[in-house]
């Protein structure tokens, strides 16, 4: 019973999409048609992605090369500017989540080496931030652009120039934050020791499997490659050469869209509601998809909003700008807060609190620009 309990509470974004599939399925019955709901596409190239990023980190590829641009800084002000910077710029092509894992617990280590505790929550709430933003650019950055990218059939290129003002914005108000919260700061900081890592062979060609691996990969987002060609490459690969890679992914992100799937497919079939919906949604679909965000992620709110509207320009921007706001508007938040809530005497409400109000200013400033510029 506890361990039941103990995962409903780490999965309850899997819960909750199973629960309304399960009730949806004695609404319309389970049929073939089902298979037509999924997207195997986005959860294909997703799982693939999955695959590679956690053989990078097995490897610790990217602590590797935060440690190396870590050690070149002297000041405070410095370290958290190259901290932000990784967070943003890694997510692009790593996911906001695995940034996150890699970053976040390597910035708790290092402010406690060079003895700045007291910075924990502005350094870590800032690299959420960075995470988040930075994630928004790429298909690849985050599991909704992922999916939304796929549904719309848009180009790479194009993507990137839809997001790349947001982008823009998001990285001079992580500049303005740093140099407001860190700015003031003096003095040199205690030197951290770096880890020395001896490569084997066999470890330089792992991380060269992972590299062509990757680059397959944005093959398939490019759309050059069929995405089951790349899904077989990788796992006939990764079986072979480094097998025990496959237990690390994230499954329960990947069943969540199958449940999510079946439940707005459903939803669709039954036409009170999919008017409604429908109705709802196309008022303002980037308002719909920030304020669903806030409540149930944006990955569910992108998969819902979808079932609805043929705007998916519209979803990506709102489903990208609802990921800043509560704690739960982006799944990646929880994995800083889990972070930071093992620190002994972590303070987790005066981190909410901060979480919770730059979140919004950032919402505020971002959405304002959509308004103003770029269109309601």
């Amino acid at each position: 019973m506890r361990t039941l309990k103990q995962f409903v509470k780490n999965e309850i974004v899997l819960c909750v999409a199973f629960i309304l599939a399960t009730i949806s399925c004695f609404i319309i019955v389970p049929s073939k048609s089902y298979l037509e709901y999924i997207d195997f596409r986005t959860l294909s190239i997703l799982f693939s992605l999955m695959i590679t990023m956690a053989g990078f980190q097995k490897l610790s590829v990217f602590r590797q090369i935060g440690e190396a641009l870590v050690n070149r800084t002297k000041t405070l002000r410095g370290l958290v500017i190259i901290l932000v910077l990784l967070s943003f710029f890694s997510s692009m092509f790593i996911t906001n989540d695995v940034a996150l894992l890699t970053f976040v617990p390597f910035s708790i280590i290092t402010l406690s080496i060079a003895n700045k505790k007291d910075k924990y929550i502005i350094v870590i709430v800032l690299e959420t931030l960075a995470a988040n933003l930075g994630s928004m650019l790429t298909p690849l950055g985050n599991p909704q652009n992922l999916y939304l990218y796929s549904l719309s059939n848009m180009g790479l290129w194009s993507f990137v120039k839809l997001m790349l003002p947001y982008s823009l914005c998001s990285l001079i108000l992580l500049m303005i934050s740093v140099e407001f919260f860190i700015g003031k700061e003096e003095g040199k900081l205690a030197k951290t020791q770096a880890n020395i890592y001896q490569r084997s062979k066999k470890d330089k060609l792992l991380i060269a499997m992972y590299v062509i691996l990757f680059l397959l990969s944005i093959l398939v987002v490019s759309r050059v490659l069929p995405y089951y060609i790349g899904l077989i490459i990788v796992i006939i690969t990764v079986i072979l050469f480094d097998n025990s890679v496959l237990r690390k992914p994230d499954y329960s992100l990947l069943f969540t869209f199958i449940f999510l799937f079946i439940f707005i497919g459903n939803i669709k079939r039954i036409p009170v509601l999919s008017d409604f919906l429908s109705e709802i949604i196309k008022v303002n679909e980037v308002g719909v998809a920030i304020l669903l965000s806030q409540f149930i992620s944006n990955v569910p709110a992108a998969i819902l909003c979808s079932g609805f509207t043929k705007n998916i320009v519209k979803l990506i921007i709102g489903t990208n700008l609802g990921g800043l706001g509560t704690l739960i508007a982006s799944m990646a938040s929880l994995i800083s807060f889990k972070q930071y809530s093992y620190i002994d005497g972590a303070d987790t409400k005066r981190y909410i609190l901060v979480f919770t109000v730059l979140n919004v200013l950032y919402l505020a400033c971002l959405y304002m620009l959509h308004v103003i510029f770029l269109g309601n």
